[in-house]
């Protein structure tokens, strides 16, 4: 495994994150995932990390690139699973099958929304979980994931 792996970063986007800055801005703001990407690129290159961004609406897409996380010895994974925190034992199955440390992230805080967005199988699978602080969430959760 190269040494470069090692400061890799997994930022994997899940349901709907394809529709940042026009999906209901009042509850995720107006950045696109596409400036989060770019925020996370420029602080990532301060702190030696490369970061591989990928969104899916697909929850086995999100299961394969952990897995190729931890197969590329990558460092962390930073995971918006959206709706799929909620639902997906999947996710917290995979979660808990690999070596690489995952660190939930949303841009809203989801115990301040529906009741139903108060249970996250991700979170109790995940490392850590930062939250409610819109595209700020991400580049809190990768400051976390340098530190790892």
């Amino acid at each position: 495994m190269p040494d470069s792996a090692t400061n890799m970063i997994f930022v994997l986007n899940g349901p709907n994150l394809n529709l940042l800055g026009t999906r209901e801005p009042e509850i995720y703001g107006s950045d696109t995932l596409d400036d989060i990407a770019g925020m996370l690129e420029d602080r990532g290159r301060e702190l030696g990390l490369t970061i591989d961004m990928r969104q899916s609406n697909h929850e086995g897409h999100l299961i394969d690139w952990m897995h190729e996380a931890q197969a590329t010895g990558a460092k962390a994974v930073l995971l918006n699973a959206a709706a799929f925190t909620h639902t997906s034992i999947a996710l917290h199955d995979c979660i808990k099958g690999i070596r690489t440390p995952v660190i939930e992230v949303h841009l809203s805080n989801p115990h301040t929304r529906e009741e139903f967005r108060h249970l996250s199988y991700v979170g109790r699978a995940a490392k850590g979980t930062i939250a409610g602080f819109s595209a700020l969430s991400y580049l809190l959760a990768l400051e976390a994931a340098a530190r790892l």
